[in-house]
């Protein structure tokens, strides 16, 4: 038999821009309920243990200057940040060679996470009530109720909600989640088209005893028209420890002799030293089947990330989007995810308390 129950929002998703909303409805005192996909929190914030105790970032990595929600979210968590190393020289490789280039040609001021990315949402998660959020349970169908609200289904319970914010990406939320036949048609092919952030992509991350590219002058930056990565950038912790490298290929690139090929390229850019990582890690998003609709490499118009129609809520509003991708500002950024949150707290918030007042005159009008 389904468990079923009620409560005022609902939250598609633990990545941060769910896990943001949850917190923020919770201290809100909105009775919110947070359903996660996946086993563990966090999303496309994901690290990898490194020594001696920081954290290789297999998705998310940085925040810029003036993304002011990240910066207010990690001094108020307590979590430890650092410069994005920039100082060296840039390779570029071509089917000809590899050029140097004279300075960083590639990487900007930017902030990385000491422990790693995927902390912000630990920490987050940590916060929560006890009862807020359910790992392990993938949404299945999200309808409009017969009482008004809307229903949200998993495996084996039926949540009743005034509000639901999905905090997934549209068109990965077309692909696993039944709207029936309600969503409007424009919004449905938005959804469907809109890039999945990371999600064609596949993050490579080698890590080393020491960071011997910057003893030759070296950024760690590189460009490659060889591939198989085709971007790199260092990803070593504070003063080099722990010492990595990182790149990123497209997913086509992926296959039986993918960790062989990435080698034999870090080799020919970095030298011999680069051959023998200590640990590699490959993360194909592509794969991660909560991360990444079938087809996801054929999603290219990023022009669709924070489109209007993500910006208004719909089903009779009381669905609201909340992926870095719907964001009108930052959108692919951990600060998009954030915005996106937001936004999506803010309106269902606005609705439900005037809800509350509506309620509250209505029961000073009745009779004693």
């Amino acid at each position: 038999m389904l468990q079923q129950d009620g409560h005022d929002v609902v939250v598609v998703g633990a990545g941060i821009a769910g896990l943001a909303a949850a917190a923020s409805l919770v201290a809100a005192g909105r009775d919110t309920v947070c359903l996660e996909a996946r086993e563990r929190v966090g999303g496309r914030l994901l690290s990898a243990a490194a020594p001696p105790g920081g954290g290789l970032d297999l998705g998310a990595t940085w925040f810029w200057d003036g993304e002011r929600r990240v910066a207010e979210l990690v001094a108020r968590l307590g979590i430890d940040t650092f410069e994005q190393h920039l100082a060296g020289d840039t390779l570029v490789q071509d089917a000809t060679g590899v050029r140097r280039l004279s300075g960083n040609l590639i990487d900007a001021p930017a902030r990385r996470f000491t422990p790693g990315a995927d902390t912000l949402a630990r920490a987050l998660a940590a916060e929560l009530p006890t009862d807020v959020l359910r790992l392990d349970s993938p949404v299945t169908a999200i309808h409009r109720s017969a009482t008004g609200g809307l229903e949200v289904h998993t495996r084996n319970s039926v949540l009743h909600a005034e509000h639901v914010i999905v905090a997934v990406p549209p068109a990965l939320a077309l692909a696993r989640i039944d709207f029936g036949p309600e969503l409007p048609a424009e919004l449905v092919r938005l959804a469907r088209s809109t890039p999945v952030w990371m999600g064609a992509v596949a993050k490579v991350v080698a890590r080393y005893p020491v960071a011997f590219w910057r003893d030759e002058g070296l950024a760690g930056a590189a460009a490659s028209r060889s591939g198989p990565l085709q971007e790199l950038h260092d990803m070593s912790g504070p003063g080099g420890r722990s010492a990595a490298l990182f790149g990123f290929a497209a997913v086509q690139a992926v296959g039986p002799d993918f960790e062989q090929a990435v080698t034999a390229q870090l080799a020919r850019l970095f030298g011999p030293a680069a051959a023998e990582p200590e640990t590699l890690h490959v993360q194909d998003w592509s794969s991660e089947q909560w991360t990444a609709p079938p087809g996801v490499h054929r999603l290219a118009d990023y022009s669709l990330f924070g489109h209007p129609l993500y910006q208004q809520p719909a089903l009779g509003g009381r669905l609201h989007w909340a992926s870095t991708e719907t964001a009108d500002q930052y959108a692919g950024h951990i600060e998009g995810a954030l915005t996106a949150a937001e936004r999506a707290v803010t309106a269902s918030l606005t609705t439900l308390l005037d809800s509350d007042e509506a309620n509250a005159c209505s029961g000073l009008a009745d009779p004693a």
